[in-house]
Formats: structure tokens, C-alpha cells, sequence
């Protein structure tokens, strides 16, 4: 292997560099090339003094009319989706070197690895593979406004990743070679000439299509091939093989089930994008089935196929052609009733098992006459995309914001006469609630919904019950309530499905979000378990969802994760006693105050006992195209997720130390204060946001199908937690990640003896460690400079350039906090990979932000302009790619 591993990165974005180069000479000439090379060149020379230069830039780009800014805008961003592919490329090749060289230091962390650490550490292989056949990870797919880029140049830049992966090749011939570069060069210029913009923002069902095609051009061949890595694995550490259709990985979707603050997600909507993905399901599955047919020509069968089929030379063929046919049957009734037409007589598949049983008989008849190699093959690998995807594609979820279904109830109480349940305190509405949950008889007649009460809102949650009722459970997964406070909050829901004569209910999920909700948890969910109701009713197991990015916003990272942690605990410790199984359903997202961290990471910094088998992960934005839009890629995420649930569950970390916890109550309450003073104590702030970063601007951006404010107006409480992260990471102050956070940090370095429980808790406590890394990983990504640049331009007012000096000081204290707690001289020393990469991207990202901070002001002076909005826009997408986990 090559010493320095990250050589072979640094020559594919010379590459792409080069070519994207020629591309500008050609299409906009060489003055605008000159200008974009200058532009670079100042930037990456300022970067290597260590001061930025800003008056020579901004000399530079001053002069620059608006149409030339734009397409200097295009440039440095186009370049930075390239060196995005780049790395993205490199992490395939890294892969690839870790599955030749496991024991490789330099290496990630895989499953081998985990399997030989149990081995040590004396867990049985009987203890290994029960848990492992019981293992469930379940990847919930998002569609949260953070994924700038269009699908019609991802498509484009995924060929430029497949050809830089030929490229690899050690045999290619000059000529080859050349051919290929020619095709690169052919894909950069067709990304250049496409609008990088989405002029349309998207409704729910694109990006519900968003959610599907990640799993037509990725999932669905990343499944079966991690699968088999996976099988090879355990074979290789002795461990007997799991069950032919084994597959522990599956996926859900909020992409049109995810209702909270969106308007746009209706009940129609929710019912079209079930039936869009039973569509693309069959579909998926009839391109299997035609393959199966062609390959399973053979006349061999056992006794029990051919009493199916009768005597054939192709026995296996006729009962592929039954399935075809079938598969062909279910799709057009899908399209039938997308498009809201007549549906086509014959019997589709109607379940999954359906499907499985005409399967698993191809599969014993090969195996039973000796052709078992064959049924390991293309059959095995659809019997696991099977086990994993269903007939339904992937489970839909259902999320709505608790006031509302309180509000239906409000309204249902009324038409009865008996009173006002909104009104009523907790134990009144428990009891009603209980009661009805008991009774046989239905609570509402349909006159109700043709009543006055019955207005639009309270129409369209009990509409959304009548899907799930229409629906059946096999296409569905949780009901999340969002703002869970109360017990009744859960009861509630139960009653409103039960309402709508939901046979099969889904089960109702409570997201705990703001810090009071995070203590309050365990009270509410110990209140519920003490009701021989519900108790009985979740006996086979209860999920909970811990949400990360309100709780971040409304008491800062470091509070939110110790709450998150304890929250965890306790409820860990409380259906423990009650001997019910609990899964831990985790609001992730991308950037570190939405619980961003690699996979290990985070999982084993959770709670001991917290994973027990068992987890729920939410993958949102733009981390479902980095993690999981590449097959290789996703078949090796797909991997790191099991092994890490395996080590979190049978080595778990050890319980930490009351010294400790201890410290960590210090260090939050000295946080939150810290966090709170500024955010909801400084009245300057709310101007600041939404003057100095592009918070006001980002809704000119089509991102997603959700509003940016869950009301009209408002201050920081009325702002989403994602523009909220995103709007600060635009202008690299990443204020979110670290705000308090250092405070408490500079505060408890003083004393001697808590200096040693930190270095301690550092090096020994992975949440902590988890913490830390995390912290430096945002703030090696912050730039104070860059943030005041914007308020050069942006504004005048004391009262702001106060607040801005202040949070700079803040950002410029907590970095030498963190450098004193981990003794390193400068940030991620101990991540060379992580420090080279944002180092390409400074000289990149550096002209954007001063071009988004003139583009701007230019905006707001002139208030409406198509191509400084096109500019403008091109800079966000162009500094969300630079920073990579914005949201």
C-alpha cells in the first residue's frame, strides 16, 4: 500500500480541476476563465498565509457585472461538486483497500474487526449469531431541505465518479485512457450546461420519487452485495449461516408520511406515494423475475415444484411466469389507482409472503436436487431484497405535531355535548381516553364529519387515519407525534385510528424533542406503562423517538446531548423492569447539532443497553446521496451499521462514573445558560440572522416541500432547527454546534480537578469522546473571518457589529478551550483525512462567500433581479457543497 493514501485523492481533484478548466476556456472564454483562475489563485495564496486578503479579493470582484458574477459563481461551485465527487470516490477506494487489508491501521473499522473483538472478549459464537438473527437496523429516509442538488446532475455526476473508478484500472492502455478522459470531460460540460438550480420547489411525491430512485439506482443492488460481504464475513470467523432470506437491514420513509408544519402532505398525498412505491416495488421485482427466467432454464426440480407445475423440461420457468404475470397484474393496479382510473381485473400480490412462498419453492427444489450453487445466486440475492424491501418498497411513517390531534379530539368532544377536551386537565383526558380506548361501540357517527366541527384540519387528520385504515399495515411504520409532551398525547392517537376502524394500528411513536419534553419523557412513559391498557398493548415492544435538532436549538449541543443521553437511560432502565423490548428511534441528521458523527460513533456513545438489537436511525438531506447513492458506498455504510449495533449491543460501553455524571451537570448548566443568554436573551440576534446570514433568503430556494418557519413571522422559536443550522453554517460561524458549549468547557479548564475528570472523560468515556470529536470536526469547519465579511457588507448597525464581535470572541475562546483539553496544537491533528479535505475547499468556498454577501446587498437594494437570484442561489448550493453536512 502507499504510504501516503490520500495521494490518489489529491490527483483526481487535480484532474477534475484540470478539465472543468478546459470546459470554462471553451464555453465562456478565456477572460472569464482568467478572471475565475485569478480569483483562485488570490484565495489559495491568502489561505497559505494564514490571513485572507479580503480587500484584494473583493478588488477583484467589485468590478464584475452581474451576469459575470454568476457565472464566476458557477465555476467555484461546480468545482466543489467535482472535488465532492472526488472524495467521494476516494472513501470507494479506501473501501475496497480496507477489504484487502482489514488489519490495516489506517483503515475503517469493519465488521471483521467487531467479530475477532467479541472472539477475544469471550462471546460465545452461540451468543454471536442469536443476536446477529435478531438484529434489526432500520434506516429511515428524509426528505429534510438540505439535498441542494438537482437529480438530474447528481445522475451526471455519478457517471464522472464511474468513470474516475475505470480510470483506476492498472491496465489500461494509453489509447483507453484517453477515451476515457475525452468522456469526462463530455460529462463536465453537459453539468455545466445544466441548470444547477431547481426552479420548482418540489412537492412530497418528488420527493417521495427522490426516496425511490435512491433505492432503484443504489439500495437495490447495495442490499444483496452487503449481504454477501457480510456472509463472507461470518463464515470467516466460523460462525454458522444465518437463514437464506437473513437480511437485518430495512428501510422507512418520511417522504410524503411527514405532515408536521407541511401543508402539503395530505392524505392524498400520503395514499399516492403508497401506491407510487407498491408500483416501483412490483416494477423492481419484475426486472428480477425476467432475469430469474433467463437463467433458471434447467429441468431438474424436486417432487414438491413439479407437483405445481406437472411434467416440464423448464419447471422453474413456468412458475417465474405465474409470478410475472402477477408482478404485472400488481403494477398496473398501482398505476390504475395513482391515476385515479378503473382497476384491471386478476389476482396482484397483495403481501409480501404472497411473493416469498412462490420463491422459497424455487429455492427447496434447487437445493433438494443438488443446485444449491445456483439458488445462492440471482434467486438469493431477490429473496433478501425481499425480506428487505416487501411488496411496499419501504415503510411509511406518519408524523404530525400533537396539538392536532388533540384539536380533532376537541372537536369530537363538542359535537357530543360532553365539554371541551382541550380544556381538561391531563387526568380527565386519560380517563376519557382509556375509556373509549375500552368500548366497543364507536365514538362518532359520519354526521360528525358533515358537521361544523368537523373543519378542514380536523378533516384531514382523521382522512389520514382512513388511509392507514384503507392501507393495511404491511406498507406503513410509526405514527410519530412530534411535540410529544403528555401521555395523553399517545393515548390520543390510538383513540383517533381506532375512530377511523384501523384493524391493524400502527404503532404510535412519541418524539420527545425540546429539553423540558427530554426530562419529562420518563414520567410520561412511566404514567402510560402503569395503565393495564396500553401496558398490554405494547407488550411485543414500545419505540421511542429522541429528537436532536429542537432540543439543540432550544438549550445547545452540549445540553441537548447529556439530556438526549439521560432521557435514553432511564427509559432504557424503565422497560427494562417492565420486561418490554424498547427501540430507540434516533432524529439524526447531517451536521453535528442534529447528532451528526460517524456510524460507531454514534452508537457507541449511547447509553449501555440502549441498542440491545434494536435501532432506529433517521438519514436525512444530503446524507442520503453521500452515504447511500453509490452502490459500493451504500453496501459498505450498510455494513458499518450492523457491526456497530453488534459491538453497542454485546460490548457495550461501561456505565460512567459518578464523577462524571458530575461534571457533566456542571458543564450543562453552565452551557445552556451561556446557550440561552445569547439565543433567547440577546434582542439583537433575530436581526443578526436574518441580516448578516441568508436566512431570509433561503426560502427563494425550491429545497424542500416544507415550509422554513412553522409560522408566519416569528422570532428563532418559529424557525425550523434545519435553516436554523443551515443559515449559520452559510456564513462558517456554525453557531448551533458550539455556542455555551465552550463556555463550559473554558469554565470547568480552570479548576485542576475538573481538568482531570475532562481528560479522563476524553479518553475514556465514548460519549464523551464522541463530544469531542464532534466539536472539532465543526470547529476546524468555522471561520470567524468569513462571517465578519458579511457584516462589512451587510450592516451598519452598532447593535449587530456588537452582537457579531461578541460571538466571534465566543467561537475564538472555545477553540482554545477544546485545543487545551486535547493537547493538540492545532484542530484535527488527529484526522489528517477530515483537515486536507476542507483545506481544498477553503479557496473554493472563500469566493463564495464574499460573492453571497455582494449578491446580497445588491438584492436587498433592488429587491427583485434574475440573475443576481440565480447567483445567489448558485452560491448557496455552491457553500452548502463545500461544507458538506449542512443540515
Amino acid at each position: 500500500m502507499s504510504q501516503d493514501q490520500n495521494a490518489p485523492l489529491r490527483d483526481d481533484v487535480r484532474l477534475l480541476g484540470d478539465e472543468l478548466g478546459a470546459v470554462l476556456r471553451d464555453q465562456v472564454g478565456k477572460p472569464l476563465f482568467d478572471t475565475v483562475e485569478t480569483i483562485r489563485q488570490a484565495a489559495v495564496e491568502s489561505r497559505n498565509k494564514g490571513e485572507m486578503q479580503v480587500d484584494h479579493l473583493r478588488q477583484l470582484l467589485d468590478p464584475l457585472d452581474d451576469a459575470t458574477l454568476l457565472e464566476v459563481a458557477r465555476a467555484f461551485s461546480q468545482f466543489l461538486n467535482l472535488a465532492n465527487i472526488a472524495e467521494q470516490h476516494h472513501r470507494e477506494r479506501l473501501h475496497r483497500q480496507h477489504q484487502r487489508f482489514p488489519g490495516d491501521p489506517d483503515t475503517d473499522r469493519g465488521l471483521r474487526q467487531v467479530l475477532a473483538e467479541l472472539k477475544e472478549a469471550g462471546r460465545s459464537p452461540d451468543e454471536v449469531h442469536a443476536t446477529l438473527k435478531d438484529l434489526s437496523v432500520e434506516l429511515v429516509l428524509t426528505a429534510h431541505p438540505t439535498e441542494v442538488t438537482r437529480r438530474t446532475l447528481i445522475r451526471k455526476y455519478d457517471r464522472v465518479a464511474d468513470l474516475l473508478n475505470t480510470l483506476d484500472r492498472p491496465d489500461l492502455t494509453t489509447e483507453e485512457a484517453q477515451g476515457l478522459r475525452r468522456h469526462l470531460q463530455e460529462q463536465i460540460l453537459s453539468a455545466w450546461s445544466t441548470d444547477e438550480i431547481r426552479r420548482a420547489r418540489p412537492t412530497p411525491v418528488d420527493e417521495a420519487k427522490w426516496g425511490f430512485a435512491t433505492i432503484e439506482q443504489s439500495l437495490w443492488k447495495a442490499v444483496p452485495e452487503s449481504m454477501r460481504n457480510i456472509d463472507s464475513e461470518l463464515a470467516l470467523a466460523g460462525l454458522p449461516a444465518l437463514p437464506v432470506d437473513w437480511v437485518p437491514i430495512h428501510f422507512a420513509s418520511w417522504m410524503g408520511g411527514d405532515r408536521d408544519g407541511n401543508p402539503n402532505v395530505t392524505a392524498t398525498v400520503t395514499g399516492e406515494v403508497l401506491h407510487l412505491a407498491r408500483w416501483m416495488a412490483a416494477d423492481l421485482y419484475l426486472r428480477d423475475v425476467e432475469n430469474l427466467l433467463a437463467d433458471l432454464s434447467m429441468h431438474r426440480a424436486s417432487e414438491e415444484l413439479l407437483e405445481r407445475t406437472g411434467p416440464s423440461h423448464e419447471p422453474y420457468r413456468l412458475v417465474l411466469r405465474q409470478v410475472r404475470d402477477r408482478l404485472h397484474i400488481t403494477r398496473s393496479k398501482m398505476e390504475a389507482r395513482v391515476g385515479q382510473r378503473p382497476e384491471p381485473t386478476g389476482q396482484g400480490f397483495t403481501s409480501s409472503q404472497q411473493l416469498a412462498d412462490e420463491l422459497c419453492l424455487i429455492d427447496r427444489s434447487l437445493r433438494a436436487v443438488g443446485l444449491s450453487a445456483i439458488a445462492d445466486g440471482q434467486l438469493k440475492n431477490t429473496l433478501r431484497r425481499l425480506s428487505c424491501f416487501g411488496i411496499t418498497l419501504l415503510r411509511l411513517d406518519i408524523r404530525q405535531e400533537s396539538t392536532r390531534h388533540a384539536d380533532s379530539l376537541d372537536a369530537i368532544t363538542r359535537y357530543l355535548g360532553a365539554g371541551n377536551y382541550s380544556s381538561w386537565s391531563e387526568e380527565e383526558k386519560v380517563q376519557f381516553l382509556v375509556a373509549e380506548l375500552d368500548s366497543r361501540r364507536p365514538l362518532v357517527d359520519d354526521c360528525f364529519y358533515r358537521s361544523d366541527f368537523c373543519g378542514d384540519e380536523v378533516r384531514e387528520v382523521l382522512q389520514t387515519c382512513k388511509v392507514i385504515a384503507e392501507q393495511g399495515p404491511e406498507g406503513l411504520g410509526a405514527y410519530v407525534i412530534s411535540m410529544a409532551t403528555t401521555p395523553s398525547d399517545v393515548l390520543a392517537v390510538m383513540l383517533l385510528q381506532k375512530i377511523a376502524n384501523v384493524q391493524e394500528p400502527m404503532r404510535v411513536v412519541p418524539l420527545f424533542e425540546t429539553l423540558d419534553d427530554l426530562n419529562g419523557a420518563a414520567a410520561t412513559m412511566s404514567t402510560l406503562l402503569n395503565l393495564p391498557l396500553y401496558k398490554q398493548r405494547v407488550l411485543n415492544g414500545q419505540e421511542i423517538m429522541i429528537g436532536y435538532s429542537d432540543s439543540a436549538k432550544d438549550a445547545g449541543f452540549l445540553g441537548a446531548a447529556w439530556a438526549q443521553y439521560r432521557t435514553q437511560e432511564t427509559l432504557t432502565r424503565i422497560f427494562r423492569n417492565h420486561g418490554i423490548p424498547l427501540t430507540l428511534f434516533h432524529g439524526r441528521g447531517g451536521s453535528i447539532s442534529r447528532g451528526g458523527s460517524p456510524t460507531r460513533m454514534a452508537l457507541l456513545s449511547q447509553p449501555p443497553g440502549s441498542v440491545a438489537g434494536r435501532i432506529r436511525v433517521t438519514e436525512q438531506g444530503e446524507m442520503i446521496r453521500f452515504k447511500y447513492g453509490r452502490p459500493s458506498v451504500a453496501a459498505y455504510n450498510l455494513e458499518q451499521y450492523l457491526a456497530a449495533t453488534l459491538e453497542a449491543t454485546l460490548m457495550p460501553p461501561a456505565e460512567p462514573r459518578p464523577e462524571w455524571r458530575t461534571e457533566m451537570d456542571r458543564l450543562t448548566e453552565v452551557s445552556v445558560g451561556n446557550y440561552r443568554e445569547v439565543v433567547q436573551g440577546d434582542p439583537a440576534l433575530v436581526a443578526y440572522l436574518r441580516t448578516v446570514t441568508p436566512e431570509t433568503e433561503l426560502s427563494r430556494l425550491a429545497l424542500g416541500s416544507r415550509p422554513a418557519r412553522r409560522k408566519p413571522g416569528g422570532g428563532v422559536e418559529s424557525l425550523r432547527a434545519i435553516p436554523w443550522v443551515f443559515a449559520w453554517t452559510q456564513i462558517r460561524l456554525m453557531l448551533p454546534a458550539w455556542l455555551g458549549t465552550g463556555a463550559a468547557l473554558e469554565n470547568a479548564l480552570k479548576h485542576a480537578d475538573e481538568t482531570d475528570i475532562l481528560q479522563d472523560m476524553s479518553s475514556q468515556w465514548p460519549f464523551f469522546q464522541g463530544v469531542v470529536d464532534m466539536l472539532e470536526m465543526v470547529l476546524a469547519k468555522a471561520d470567524p473571518r468569513v462571517a465578519s465579511w458579511y457584516e462589512e457588507r451587510l450592516t451598519q448597525d452598532a447593535e449587530l457589529i456588537r452582537l457579531g464581535q461578541s460571538l466571534r470572541e465566543r467561537l475564538a475562546h472555545t477553540v482554545t478551550a477544546l485545543k487545551q483539553l486535547t493537547g493538540r496544537q492545532s484542530l484535527l491533528d488527529n484526522n489528517p483525512v477530515m483537515r486536507w479535505s476542507i483545506r481544498v475547499r477553503d479557496p473554493y468556498t472563500d469566493p463564495l462567500h464574499l460573492l453571497q454577501a455582494e449578491l446580497m446587498a445588491r438584492l436587498r437594494e433592488r429587491e427583485s433581479d434574475t440573475v443576481l437570484e440565480s447567483a445567489l442561489m448558485v452560491t448557496i448550493a455552491g457553500i452548502a457543497a463545500g461544507m458538506r453536512n449542512t443540515g
